[in-house]
């Protein structure tokens, strides 16, 4: 592995507060405001809460994993170093590592441009022709034994904001790490004043027989109610991501094998007290039938926006539209600041192209990896948030998630003496668990096979670039005893 000047350490300026606020930044996006028609759609009624209920127990199973690992490790990069160590650094570890990197360098994009493309939606309430649609183009590739990739790019006035919101984030990400922490505190006033008004407003106006109001047969054990658990857990655990953030960014923490483990079961525990609090209080306010209704029309952007509005009058429905927009910021905001750390570090470790661990000379970030996560996620913008959602979700799922839950008990038999500061409580079965409804979330949604192919597609090719560079450089597995491994060009 090459070092040069520009690879000296990042500042360890982080302490718990501002992990856990940036975790929580992460979590809280637009996502729960704009989603929940779409889970309410996909149960048909009010017991659609059951995919928040699951998407927090699964979160809290594979925070446990995130945590051990994390303290254990508390290098930038986080899931990288992970992979990198569980299956190891030299042979396969090497190849999966390179894999994950491999898929951030999308995947990551994707998130940030979904919060993006989520925030110019929402922030049509205000403005109504930011939807109008000025053109459109479904692009199909035809592949062989894969089938047909489709996605679309559609073209609004909304992607021009949403193009504007992540160069606005690059911006303010351009500077070193402590002078980002405080403007994650102000960030955070707009996102807890938003969730705690929609929360004292659903409870003071919460009608019972609104919110349990059951259809027939709702809780039936049909194929039909399990493919809908498994379509409305695919959205609610999208909407919890971000809490393994602060392990992206652990090298910039203050005794991190403390506050990582803290910071990653802190977030998940707000947050899902937050996001089941939230979800029954519109629930007792706004019919299920209603906002199954606008599961697919425009409307469904801006719910929580229609729901004060018809509390309070039309000022709420602006004000509470301007603190959500704050919030998907936030949220987008952190989300670049995690992820432009990982290419960074694969760079550093001669795992990823050399140019990603390049840091900025006086303020010392990896400003090469944020400008192009930057760039990539304005590409993506074009997309539809949909088709972003759901390809964000499942590429995450096999290339990462999976990888992590069942690697976390591979490394407790292949190093047993390993330091471990913090250890995964009733070890292994939230692993195991985490493992189980990954892969229910997976394969148990309808066309479930579309999404599949993105993440393979992604696979393929990174096995294609990982092996025609192993064979170039004589690396694993095709190393030549003596030769030093070098810096990827």
């Amino acid at each position: 592995m090459q070092h040069t000047t520009e690879n000296r350490p990042l500042i360890r300026g982080m302490g718990l507060g501002s992990a856990v606020l940036l975790n929580i930044l992460d979590m809280i996006g637009v996502g729960p405001f704009v989603t929940i028609p779409l889970i309410i759609g996909a149960m048909a009624g009010p017991q659609a809460l059951l995919g928040w209920i699951f998407g927090a127990l699964f979160a809290v199973c594979d925070g446990l994993v995130i945590s051990e690992l994390g303290a254990a490790m508390p290098q930038a990069g986080g899931s990288y170093n992970f992979l990198k160590e569980i299956y190891g650094p030299n042979k396969w570890g090497r190849l999966l590592s390179f894999l994950f990197v491999w898929q951030v360098t999308f995947s990551a994009p994707l998130s940030i441009a979904s919060g993006c493309l989520g925030l110019s939606s929402y922030a049509s309430y205000f403005y109504k022709p930011l939807t109008r649609q000025i053109a459109s183009h479904n692009m199909q590739l035809h592949l062989p034994f894969l089938g047909t990739l489709q996605a679309n790019a559609v073209v609004t006035p909304g992607t021009a904001v949403a193009i504007l919101t992540v160069c606005l984030s690059v911006f303010l990400l351009y500077r070193k790490i402590t002078d980002i922490a405080w403007f994650s505190r102000l960030l955070a006033i707009g996102v807890f004043g938003s969730l705690a008004w929609i929360i004292f407003t659903g409870v003071t106006h919460f009608d019972r027989h609104i919110a349990w109001n059951f259809p027939a047969h709702a809780f039936e054990l049909t194929p039909q109610f399990f493919t809908g658990l498994g379509a409305a857990m695919l959205v609610a655990s999208y909407d919890y991501w971000g809490y393994y953030n602060i392990c992206f960014l652990s090298e910039e923490v203050k005794q991190p094998e403390k506050n990582v483990p803290r910071a990653v079961m802190i977030s998940i525990g707000v947050v899902a007290v937050l996001y089941i609090t939230m979800n029954v209080s519109v629930l007792g306010v706004v019919p299920w039938q209603e906002l199954m209704s606008t599961a697919h029309s425009p409307t469904r952007f801006y719910v929580m926006s229609v729901m004060m509005e018809r509390v309070y009058g039309s000022w709420a429905g602006y004000l509470i539209t301007g603190l959500i927009v704050w919030t998907a910021f936030a949220s987008v905001f952190s989300l670049l600041l995690g992820y432009s750390r990982v290419p960074y570090a694969a760079a550093l470790d001669g795992n990823y192209f050399r140019v990603f661990g390049k840091v900025h000379s006086k303020h010392r970030f990896p400003y090469v990896s944020l400008l192009a996560l930057g760039g990539l996620a304005i590409a993506f913008c074009f997309l539809s948030l949909a088709d972003v959602i759901a390809a964000l979700a499942v590429i995450r799922i096999m290339l990462q998630f999976l990888l992590q839950s069942v690697g976390v008990i591979v490394l407790r038999i292949r190093r047993p003496d390993m330091p471990r500061p913090f250890r995964m409580w009733l070890y292994p079965l939230p692993a195991l668990i985490a493992t189980v409804g990954f892969i229910y979330i997976l394969f148990s949604r309808p066309g479930f096979g579309r999404e599949i192919r993105y993440a393979l597609v992604l696979l393929i090719t990174g096995l294609i670039l990982y092996f025609v560079r192993a064979v170039t450089r004589k690396e694993w597995p095709f190393q030549v005893e003596g030769v030093e491994e070098r810096g990827v060009v």
